[in-house]
């Protein structure tokens, strides 16, 4: 099933929602209380590496600082570049590995654990996650029953982010099934405004469009076997899945720049661009998973009143939701990083997070109060009311070198198909070629 409770999110998630102060749970001064215990790490230096910048570098770096306070170590955060398992490998082949790496996909941490590059967690970290994650979660971060990551960040990839002012200003609402969306769409265009924001210069935003149109329509039966390659990319499914997407990637007219221009938006800007430009925004909404909400607040606009989300619509009976995250693994069998870990999978850290904003945690222990508004609390009661009831981005769960890198696999061949939708076969056949180079490779 495809994480069926996330659609109650529908009536709740779109109300306003408020980022004053005197929110409940808003980061203070003060240290958060200590509930998990930590060792004395006086003196001992710890590196970790992430592809995040930005503000999601700056938020992450504030959980960092409190596990400085708490145990003494001293922690620096590496950037990394994408893909992180080629940058992980340059860095382990030169001598210098991390401690711990935030590895973004299911099939980085397989890959991972296969090139013998990270160490399984300890007791401690194991208790952590049996108090505060479900069986899921821990599954997500186990190969072959052994456990080696701790999901620290979880994201809802099947929202779509919309500017309030111009749907009021078309008279438009949010729609629910893929044809109202279509509608909806022509119906803002006819405003005067571009309906639709895509970030394509990174290839994995199309990859979320595509998840989200096949587990609706294809089923998650079928999601589950496309994910492991058990059925090919020229599967009729999948013809069915990329015909929809062309009803809209075909009309140029509805994109923000059109295809050309789309191919050259970076995810960030395509959020931005959406909430900037008073009533003439260059898009009116952007498919965007709950952590475009830092984007949305670096264009200076509300959550919950200047943008509201809605469900990705249905293209099948049910609208769909899929799900990703960030697991941080450990690359040295140290004392600090085990810390580390243990430290990721408590309460306490995902609290500081969550309080920073455009952050969900699948840590069920975390009180949702710690969120700065009501649009991010709906989504985190979703994610934890969900139990084991999901379903995790198919594109993460490939191989790294198909699902997961710049330029290359399915990134690439979706960004082709952008550009020529009609060529349904010919994309089919590019995708089924590299992602049988993948499996086998």
């Amino acid at each position: 099933m495809a994480l069926v409770a996330v659609g109650a999110l529908a009536l709740t998630a779109c109300g306003g929602g408020s980022d004053d102060d005197t929110e409940p749970g808003k980061s203070t001064d003060k240290p958060a209380a200590s509930s998990v215990q930590l060792p004395k790490l006086n003196g001992e230096k710890i590196e970790v590496a992430a592809v995040w910048t930005g503000p999601e570098q700056t938020n992450f770096t504030k959980v960092l600082t409190e596990f400085e306070k708490r145990t003494g170590a001293t922690v620096t955060f590496v950037p990394a570049q994408d893909p992180i398992v080629n940058f992980l490998g340059t860095k382990i082949a030169g001598g210098s590995p991390p401690d711990v790496a935030m590895l973004p996909q299911v099939g980085a941490i397989q890959q991972a654990v296969a090139k013998k590059w990270v160490k399984p967690v300890n007791a401690q970290v194991k208790a952590e996650l049996a108090k505060n994650y479900s069986q899921a979660w821990q599954d997500l971060g186990a190969v072959d029953g052994t456990q080696y990551g701790v999901y620290f960040k979880a994201a809802n990839k099947s929202l779509v982010w919309y500017n309030n002012a111009a749907f009021q200003n078309a008279g438009a609402t949010a729609p629910k099934t893929w044809k109202d969306f279509l509608a909806t769409a022509e119906t803002i265009s006819a405003s005067g405004v571009t309906p639709v924001s895509i970030g394509g210069a990174d290839g994995w935003t199309l990859t979320d469009w595509f998840e989200n149109v096949y587990l609706s329509q294809a089923g998650p039966e079928k999601y589950d076997q496309l994910a492991q390659h058990k059925i090919k990319w020229t599967d009729p499914s999948v013809k069915d899945a990329l015909t929809t997407l062309g009803q809209l990637f075909g009309k140029p007219d509805l994109i923000a720049g059109g295809a050309d221009g789309a191919l050259q938006t970076e995810f960030p800007a395509s959020v931005t661009q959406t909430f900037t430009g008073g009533d003439a925004p260059k898009a009116a909404m952007v498919a965007a998973a709950d952590f475009a909400g830092t984007n949305v607040t670096e264009a200076k606009a509300k959550v919950g009143t200047d943008a509201k989300i809605f469900p990705f619509p249905a293209v099948g009976s049910a609208a769909p939701v899929v799900t990703g995250g960030d697991a941080a693994v450990a690359l040295k069998d140290s004392k600090g990083a085990q810390a580390l870990l243990t430290f990721l999978a408590s309460a306490d850290a995902a609290k500081i997070s969550a309080e920073a904003g455009g952050f969900i945690s699948p840590n069920k222990s975390l009180d949702v109060a710690a969120y700065p508004n009501d649009v991010q609390r709906d989504i985190a009661k979703a994610l934890i009311s969900a139990g084991d009831d999901f379903r995790f981005d198919m594109s993460d769960q490939m191989p790294q070198s198909f699902g997961g890198t710049p330029g290359k696999g399915e990134w690439k061949d979706l960004q082709d198909f952008l550009k020529n939708p009609k060529d349904v076969a010919g994309a089919q056949k590019q995708l089924e070629a590299d992602a049988a180079k993948a499996f086998t490779g």
